[in-house]
């Protein structure tokens, strides 16, 4: 691979990295509002909706990653 196709892959992997640090910061947000729901509604659809989004939200973290990894590893 030339220079100037690693040189656009690292920039691929920069925007990515970007989307996956504000992707962990609403994470972290929900993650909160859903600890913050009193004990009594924990069994409740707000709850259930929270604690899902934030499910959703690790697999796409998650997924990031390992598309991280293989940009990376095409560079080098």
């Amino acid at each position: 691979m030339n220079e100037e196709r690693r040189d656009q892959l690292r920039g691929l992997l920069e925007r990515v990295e970007a989307v996956k640090c504000e992707l962990e910061t609403i994470r972290d947000e929900e993650e909160e509002y859903r600890d913050n729901i009193p004990e009594n509604m924990q069994e409740g659809e707000r709850y259930e909706k929270a604690n899902e989004a934030v499910d959703n939200m690790e697999e796409a973290i998650q997924a990031l990653e390992t598309f991280a990894d293989n940009i990376q590893a095409a560079i080098e």
